[in-house]
């Protein structure tokens, strides 16, 4: 149950393994073994999977792949599919024409891609070259329409259509057929930088082209006749919590060598025993120290690290109205919370070099990458002052202003280690600064859809997974556009902001982009839009013989390689 950034939007991710949120790798315990690190070692560049030869993968089995709780949506491009969970579902069964590789950069996938070119900068003009191969499971070709038609579905001129967001699409003039219907010709009212990012992933006209089938179409379950991938759905199991996927027949590249997948949710708490009962292929380890220890005691097993592209933060819920309104009184909060007991708290045990990550479009290890955290370093005794000149004021052990007292509601999921310990460390942080946080652990399975998508919180705990276009995916994050919420779900925001993110998506000179991405950086340390944690290095813990699977960084996974060596 986690939001992913992916073209239109982010995945957001409120628990920690389900969430992708992980550690690094270390040595000792029982059995177990760990990858190439030892204890305590920062995590490798790339990715680590464990990287076998098609041919060299066992044909056959069934891989049980944690989740934190069946999606609710599996439109990944509609408001409630922006989950992790949904990203991992569906990325077996829908295309992703360009996937990212270890470096963050997207690549063409020539399972539905021979090329996509940029073949005009003035007006810019894509082209791509859909491979004829490609079919939808109903039988039809995917063609030029399925993009016109996602394009119209998400550009936000039809409000019908509740989408994750319109970043990119909004800023398509037109969608139409090239010399064949397999040719797309994609041009632009204006230069997006980020155009590789759009049309992930891909979704039929048949459900782009009517809201109804937007919005409720893939609720309960994906339509079959509208996925095309290596795999397809099979059945899913509401009571049991568990969704299997099938090696699909009609699928016209190299065949999965697993049989199926089954995503089986479960509390991340009671993961790390399901892996070490047999119960699941692998675990993510997150930011849990309990975890990780618990994952080193298992018998024949690895963990595979590797830096990762997602990160933890805290959302502050500033929209009118609410207590946490005021951008000053935001940024005193901010520096009564100590970010580097929040880090070393969590993975410091596992990551002893890891500090905050001060940047909230780019993560360490993207170019550009520049640290603006100063303006919210903590100090307490600073923290104090600034609550004292706003007029809230100690009153006894809490502060107050025209009697009301500073309350706020720090909003986590139930069964996530890391957000309950995170908001303990807050409450206790902010008691010293006279602020009381009451911490309301609400029921996992909708805590993004009636609590964070809907501005229920004043404070909330969850993770953001990166992409290669950290500018266009985060877009929606950041912007604040009156009567939507998007993804901006504390309705924080100003036109300056707006307007920097429309130059930075508009301009293709990458270093000149990096500058305006760092303005907007600074800019969203300014007003206080939220509290950047740390960075999440990818750490999972699977059997040795596991193949083309584990700590995937910044890349996207083959699905038709997953599996186990022969």
């Amino acid at each position: 149950m986690r939001p992913s950034r992916r073209g239109a939007g982010l995945l957001a991710l409120a628990a920690t393994a389900a969430l992708v949120l992980s550690a690094c790798g270390g040595g000792g315990g029982g059995s177990g073994s760990v990858g190439d690190v030892a204890g305590g070692a920062p995590p490798q560049a790339g990715n680590d999977i464990n990287p076998v030869a098609y041919d060299q993968v066992r044909d056959g089995g069934d891989f049980l792949w944690p989740i934190n709780s069946l999606p609710p949506q599996y439109n990944r491009n509609q408001l409630d599919g922006t989950e992790a969970d949904t990203a991992d579902v569906m990325s077996s069964m829908v295309p992703l024409i360009m996937k990212g590789d270890p470096q963050s950069v997207y690549q063409p996938d020539p399972n539905y891609l021979e090329s996509a070119e940029l073949t005009s900068t003035d007006p810019q003009v894509v082209t791509y070259k859909l491979n004829p191969n490609a079919k939808w499971n109903s039988g039809r070709p995917i063609d030029w329409t399925d993009f016109e038609a996602q394009w119209k579905a998400l550009n936000g001129s039809n409000p019908a259509f509740l989408v994750a967001g319109t970043t990119g699409y909004d800023v398509i003039s037109s969608v139409t057929q090239g010399a064949t219907p397999q040719e797309v010709v994609v041009t632009y009212s204006s230069k997006f930088a980020d155009w590789k990012g759009n049309f992930l992933p891909l979704y039929p006209r048949e459900t782009n082209s009517d809201p109804k089938v937007f919005n409720e179409g893939w609720i309960n379950q994906p339509i079959n006749d509208q996925t095309a991938g290596p795999f397809k759905f099979e059945s899913v199991d509401a009571t049991a919590k568990r969704l299997t996927v099938v090696r699909n027949e009609k699928w016209w590249g190299e065949p999965a060598k697993l049989d199926r997948i089954v995503y089986v949710a479960l509390d991340q708490a009671a993961q790390a025993d399901a892996y070490a009962n047999g119960s699941l292929s692998f675990l993510e380890i997150g930011p849990s120290v309990a975890t990780f220890q618990r994952a080193q005691q298992v018998p024949d097993t690895v963990i595979r690290t590797a830096n990762g592209p997602n990160y933890r933060h805290i959302t502050f819920n500033g929209a009118p109205g609410s207590i946490l309104e005021d951008p000053k009184m935001r940024l005193a909060i901010m520096k009564g919370i100590d970010r580097n007991v929040l880090t070393q708290s969590q993975i410091g045990p596992i990551v002893p070099t890891a500090k905050p990550l001060g940047n909230h479009l780019y993560v360490e290890g993207q170019e550009g990458y520049e640290d603006h955290s100063g303006v919210v370093a903590y100090d307490p005794e600073k923290a104090k002052s600034e609550l004292d000149a706003l007029g809230w004021t100690l009153q006894g052990n809490v502060r107050a202003k025209g009697g009301k007292q500073l309350v706020i509601r720090d909003v986590i999921p139930t069964g996530t280690p890391v957000s309950e310990a995170e908001s303990r460390i807050v409450q206790q942080q902010l008691a010293a600064i006279g602020v009381q946080v009451n911490i309301d652990a609400v029921p996992s399975d909708n805590f993004f859809e009636q609590f964070v998508n809907v501005g229920n919180f004043d404070i909330t705990h969850f993770a953001w997974l990166g992409t290669p276009s950290p500018i266009s995916s985060s877009s929606g994050i950041y912007r604040l556009v009156p009567d939507a919420v998007g993804q901006n779900y504390g309705r924080i925001g100003d036109q300056k902001i707006n307007d920097l993110l429309v130059q930075a998506n508009a301009e293709l000179d990458p270093a000149k982009q990096r500058v305006i991405v760092n303005e907007i950086d600074q800019e969203l340390w300014n007003i206080g839009h939220s509290l950047l944690t740390y960075q999440r290095p990818d750490a999972v813990a699977l059997k040795p013989n596991v193949v083309n699977f584990g700590a995937k960084g910044f890349a996207d996974y083959d699905y038709t390689k997953i599996g186990f060596a022969k």
